[in-house]
């Protein structure tokens, strides 16, 4: 099978689907690897180590994708990429299937066999393929960075001889893979931390880590059957509210990551929690390219509120830390890969329960129901 790794042309991105490492593994297997040049370089990978680890370097991407047989990419597709797929091609990426449900559609009327790592269940068997958690640890562990950057405060408590410094206080909403490496960067650096969600499965594995659980006791079902948070009633997302902004005025740093696929982020942390907050505090809002999980959030800013509580909504983080954000893409691609592939083709059993949930397009046929979903929606809007 013919792999091509192109060069993504999103606004900031830095990562890159299979590093120089994996691509000498996948070579030395029998796979043929062609790198598009100069797609390593935003993340440190130079087109002489993608030689030296076996791949051949395309200069046209145009020639690239039409001459392999499985395109890998980080982000989702543009526009302008799309005409470069031909029938019987195969891509696998962060498609966007639920954002961009509208491209997932012109795959399929384009004979395209895509896969989107997004739709990935959250099962063990899966584990090594779910780009979703490896990149969500990236982002768990920058953001705490970010907020102890910004606060005027020390982390950790200090004992000197001016006196001691009580630890700072971090307040954590979300606890999936994102909210745990949070929760455990923000203990590394000696802060006190209490966490919360909607999800009471997640209590012993935040207690594990040394921080203190947040509880509250709904009457609903809080968890889809692959482990992600749903979606919950008005009075339930009340009931969090009014717990939530009890938490939130005594921390000195909030970090927001509950987001529910699909839809808009939960709106959790108002404007009037804000103010009740201490001067000089910090929230880093990891849900704002879904709208914020805070009332202020904008994505990609900074914002000031009062009495001083800066809101930070940063974009991509896991791209700021390209090497070892493509490390850990890079594993769960190559591990798809031969997931895929069995004995030089690829086998698609649509009885398996990864396959029939990441394959969003085949054989000219929109496959997923949640994308099918979407786009229903959406035309009976406009009716």
């Amino acid at each position: 099978m013919k792999i091509a790794v192109t060069k993504e042309i999103e606004v900031g991105e830095r990562r890159i689907a299979l590093i120089p490492d994996m691509v000498s593994r996948l070579v030395k297997q029998g796979w043929e690897i062609y790198v598009e040049s100069g797609a390593g370089e935003a993340g440190y990978f130079s087109d002489s180590a993608y030689e030296q680890a076996g791949a051949t370097i395309v200069s046209d991407k145009a020639e690239l994708w039409q001459n392999a047989d499985i395109i890998t990419k980080v982000s989702s597709l543009k526009e302008e990429e799309l005409p470069l797929l031909q029938k019987g091609k195969s891509i696998i990426g962060l498609l966007d299937p639920l954002g961009q449900p509208e491209t997932i559609q012109k795959l399929a009327d384009q004979g395209v066999t895509s896969f989107s790592l997004e739709l990935m269940p959250r099962t063990s068997r899966a584990q090594s393929m779910d780009a979703l958690s490896s990149q969500g640890n990236i982002a768990g562990y920058k953001s705490v960075l970010i907020a102890a950057t910004a606060l005027p405060k020390f982390f950790p408590m200090l004992t000197t001889a001016a006196g001691t410094i009580r630890p700072a206080s971090v307040f954590i909403i979300g606890v999936g893979v994102a909210g745990l490496q949070a929760i455990a960067t923000a203990r590394r650096l000696g802060a006190l931390v209490e966490a919360f969600d909607i999800r009471p499965e997640v209590k012993e594995q935040v207690q594990s880590l040394g921080a203190d659980f947040v509880e509250m006791d709904l009457e609903e079902d809080t968890t889809t059957s692959d482990g992600y948070a749903k979606e919950v009633s008005k009075d339930s997302k009340q009931k969090s509210q009014e717990l939530i902004a009890k938490h939130v005025a005594k921390a000195d740093v909030v970090i927001t990551t509950a987001q529910v696929q699909g839809k808009r982020a939960p709106q959790l942390v108002t404007n009037e929690m804000i103010k009740q907050m201490k001067p000089g505090s910090v929230i880093v809002d990891l849900a704002g390219e879904q709208g914020g999980n805070c009332e202020p959030t904008e994505a990609g800013k900074d914002i000031q509120m009062e009495p001083g509580v800066t809101v930070i909504s940063p974009i991509n983080l896991p791209s700021s830390l390209p090497i070892h954000a493509s490390q850990m893409y890079s594993k769960n691609i190559s591990t798809l890969l031969q997931y895929l592939v069995k004995e030089e083709q690829m086998q698609l059993d649509f009885d398996d329960d990864i396959i029939n949930s990441i394959c969003l397009t085949h054989n000219g046929e929109l496959r997923s129901q949640k994308v099918q979903e979407i786009l229903a929606a959406k035309t009976e809007s406009k009716v």
